[in-house]
């Protein structure tokens, strides 16, 4: 089952009428692949198609040697360099064939942007566009699905997550697998061979912790002394985790309010699935009782998915007071600030005064009866 997706037209532009570099950062599993190979056959020019996990196209690719690496894109107008960050060096010779070979276009992905960042964005500054590719999303949903059916499938996407090939899987025991492979085989993959971690099962013991923290502001410290790790180390497992787009953070809004907490971040997971496979639960909703962190999480995800496919340049926030008034989800854009209450089943009709008395009524409500207003 293919999507239309949203990226597709941007980096279809992109990689036409400019000379930069386009790459594609993402997980695993999220459709990078596929979605490069639909843009190179819409475009119908030659084109080489690299697979960076084939070990032949090492030596060349890491070599720095004009002469090989010329050799090898000779003839073609368009390259695809897939799951680059597995090739040493690779920023260097990208920077080579750019300024060496002006008629080549060259689409990158990369499943882990810590890796690739690092060996990419120095040697290639100003030579790139950066795109970054999730799990389905739900305006993709839409190019295939009308918005009632969207609203009665909502469970299955809270349970099973939205990875492509989760779609691919026509009931539970199948979808299960899947993304029991998925962690398995897939999302660890680049963090335990692009670092330095020695322990991996520590990599999942945080992760189970932070699964079932979902829509709760975390502790670091409480966590280092659950794991017997010091907050330093638990510090730079979360952000190793981040930037291979498996979980990612919102801090405390605060403009400096004596009663306002800001210090703790929430945490949360770009896909459900991963989080429920996690801790060994993809049991129905009715059976849950986490499921206003899962709401939680799915609308504040599919919100900024939502924002950034339509680059729209937001920062954004939860905030609480000690007093307890508290707010899910907060947006500031061009010096604007927007709140958002988040409930399954029914919302405030009405922010926190403290709020309103220092940010102003700009406000709405998140269920699961209007959620496509805000996420489609």
């Amino acid at each position: 089952m293919i999507f239309r997706r949203t990226l597709k037209n941007t980096i279809l532009k992109d990689l036409i009428e400019t000379r930069k570099i386009v790459l594609i950062f993402g997980a695993r599993q999220t459709g990078k692949t596929t979605l490069c190979n639909e843009i190179l056959d819409e475009i119908k020019e030659k084109s080489l198609r690299i697979n960076a996990d084939q070990i032949k196209y090492f030596d060349i690719l890491s070599s720095r040697d004009l002469n090989k690496l010329k050799l090898l894109f000779d003839g073609y107008k368009y390259a695809l360099i897939d799951e680059a960050q597995r090739i040493p060096d690779i920023g260097i010779n990208l920077k080579i064939i750019y300024d060496n070979m002006p008629g080549l276009k060259i689409l990158v992905t990369g499943s882990s942007s810590f890796e690739m960042a690092n060996n990419v964005k120095e040697p290639l500054t100003g030579r790139t566009i950066t795109h970054k590719l999730f799990p389905i999303s739900l305006s993709e949903l839409k190019s295939r699905d009308t918005i009632f059916e969207i609203s009665n499938n909502i469970e299955e996407y809270l349970t099973y997550g939205l990875y492509p090939e989760v779609f691919q899987h026509s009931n539970a025991h199948s979808k299960e697998k899947y993304l029991r492979e998925l962690i398995s085989s897939y999302l660890y993959k680049d963090i335990l061979e692009l670092s330095s971690i020695r322990n991996s099962n520590k990599i999942i013991d945080l992760l189970k912790l932070l699964a079932y923290q979902i829509g709760s502001e975390v502790s670091i410290n409480e966590l280092g002394q659950k794991l017997a790790l010091k907050q330093e180390t638990v510090n730079s497992y979360i952000d190793l985790l981040e930037k291979s787009f498996i979980i990612f953070r919102l801090s405390g809004f605060s403009r400096n309010l004596r009663k306002e907490i800001s210090k703790r971040d929430k945490i949360y997971f770009w896909d459900l699935g991963v989080r429920n496979t996690l801790i060994d639960n993809l049991s129905s909703l009715t059976f849950r009782n986490d499921i206003g962190g899962m709401w939680e999480n799915f609308v504040v995800a599919e919100r900024l998915k939502y924002l950034a496919y339509n680059e729209i340049y937001t920062s954004s926030y939860f905030w609480r007071t000690y007093t307890g008034a508290e707010l899910d989800y907060i947006e500031e854009r061009n010096g604007v600030l927007t709140a958002f209450e988040i409930k399954y089943n029914k919302a405030k009709q009405k922010p926190p005064k403290t709020w309103t008395e220092n940010y102003g009524n700009n406000f709405y409500c998140i269920t699961k009866d209007n959620f496509w207003e805000y996420l489609i």
